[in-house]
């Protein structure tokens, strides 16, 4: 992907593996983060709670980065 694609880019896409789990629960898996995982009684539930899993898996990785060299500015960048 270079530069000028990047634009063309609104939101990020990932693949939500769901399995069945017992006791009537679903597990569901990120392919490309597998790990980030959750359950839930329903696909709806499952998908929230993914969801919020996900937003604590990247708030933790943003609290442990500790960027090399020097660091120049950093911005938030909003994916749909």
């Amino acid at each position: 992907m270079t530069p000028e694609n990047i634009q063309n880019y609104k939101y990020m896409k990932c693949t939500l593996v769901i399995k069945q789990g017992k006791d009537g629960f679903l597990i569901g898996q990120l392919k490309e983060l597998p790990e980030v995982f959750s359950q839930g009684l329903t696909i709806s539930e499952l998908k929230e709670n993914i969801i919020d899993v996900l937003e604590l898996y990247f708030e933790d990785m943003r609290e442990k980065y500790q960027p090399h060299g020097i660091m120049i500015d950093e911005e938030e960048l909003f994916l749909a």
